[in-house]
């Protein structure tokens, strides 16, 4: 008798064991309210705050440039019951995410206060820090699957520099995040030194779409839309691409780990294809590059998946896959966001098995050594 029963335990739990659980490389965690930061935040910059509020580097005051496409670029049914932004609530992202889609581990990516915008960049270190170190007290803490970044404001180095070393000391944080909309293109050697330290540490570069460095996010201007301005983050993404490879970056920190994050994969082929014509026609211009620029991408970078392309046809899909590589892709959800992506229907071609794992998990384990 105790067979029979014996049997059905252990094929449940051999069905667990083998179960592809989701590692979700774009989660965002969201502030419930500015007093959240107070017990991180100096009462200089506690003051600041209340006083003169948040100032962006854009022409625009008091608003985003453009309206969004849903309050706080959020899903309808991603407001937590109990109030507050879209997430904000620890319990509400269990019971709605973490949980029912089985997520292992979520790597968190903050967007509260435009962080990596400001336009005083003391100011902005100072929310860096405070931030930093509130998605440990309110999410690592709380949750060990919520995996926190450091975020390092790449415009000023000297801060940035500081706060790596800092969050580096306290050793729970997976990547180095920065922006791509800086200053300057993030290729140039201003920022070297923050790469230098993160290859030290054996820590990613997480580079997250958005933020506002001053200038139009297009190279045509000011979009009138939303929807231009949106469709601009991958414009910007591939131009921080060729940014980093041209400029010798990959081949200056051969072990340095870039993770191109919610910029989608679509436009990695005809980015890198078209670098590597323009290398082998100038190559004498960048004689510090070794390599064929597509090379380096398929060895330095990753790529998240969301918002993933959805061509008409399945089998286009299925290229672009097998050209960019199953193992340089990360399953990101971008929850609570509005374009949110499934694991569940994400991907509108079939997967092999060993494709499932490593982009859902393995990549992820691996690159973060979870």
């Amino acid at each position: 008798m105790s067979d029979v029963i014996d049997r059905p335990i252990l094929a449940e739990e051999e069905a667990a064991r083998s179960r592809l659980r989701i590692i979700d490389c774009d989660v965002h965690p969201s502030i419930h309210a500015h007093s959240d930061l107070d017990q991180f935040l100096p009462k200089r910059w506690q003051q600041h705050l209340r006083t003169y509020g948040s100032h962006l580097r854009t022409p625009y005051i008091g608003t985003t440039p453009y309206p969004r496409s849903s309050p706080l670029i959020a899903r309808r049914d991603a407001w937590p019951p109990t109030g507050g932004p879209p997430g904000s609530d620890l319990d509400f992202m269990r019971k709605q995410h973490l949980d029912p889609l089985d997520v292992e581990y979520g790597i968190l990516q903050v967007l509260d206060l435009f962080i990596f915008s400001q336009q005083n960049l003391e100011f902005g270190a100072a929310i860096q820090r405070a931030i930093n170190d509130w998605q440990l007290a309110f999410w690592s803490d709380r949750d060990p699957r919520l995996k926190a970044s450091i975020l390092a404001g790449q415009d000023d180095t000297q801060f940035a520099i500081a706060e790596i070393e800092r969050c580096a000391k306290i050793g729970r944080y997976v990547q180095i995040n920065v922006c791509p909309r800086a200053n300057e293109p993030l290729g140039r050697r201003r920022y070297w030194p923050i790469y230098a330290r993160a290859q030290e540490l054996g820590l990613p570069l997480g580079i997250h779409v958005g933020g506002y460095g001053g200038h139009a996010p297009t190279g045509g201007g000011w979009p009138s839309y939303y929807v231009e301005e949106h469709q601009s983050n991958a414009h910007t993404m591939a131009a921080q691409l060729t940014s980093l490879v041209l400029e010798g970056v990959p081949e200056r920190f051969p072990d340095l780990k870039i993770v191109f994050i919610e910029g989608g994969f679509g436009w990695i082929p005809s980015a890198t294809w078209r670098m590597d014509r323009h290398f082998e026609a100038f190559r004498s211009e960048v004689p510090h590059l070794k390599r064929r620029p597509s090379e380096y991408v398929k060895e330095h970078f990753w790529f998240t998946t969301q918002p993933i392309d959805e061509p008409d046809e399945a089998k286009h899909l299925r290229s672009l896959i097998e050209w960019v590589g199953a193992d340089r892709l990360l399953f990101s959800s971008d929850y609570p966001h509005w374009d949110f992506d499934d694991p569940r229907f994400a991907f509108k071609t079939p997967l092999s098995e060993t494709e499932r794992r490593k982009i859902f998990n393995g990549n992820a384990r691996a690159l973060y050594k979870l």
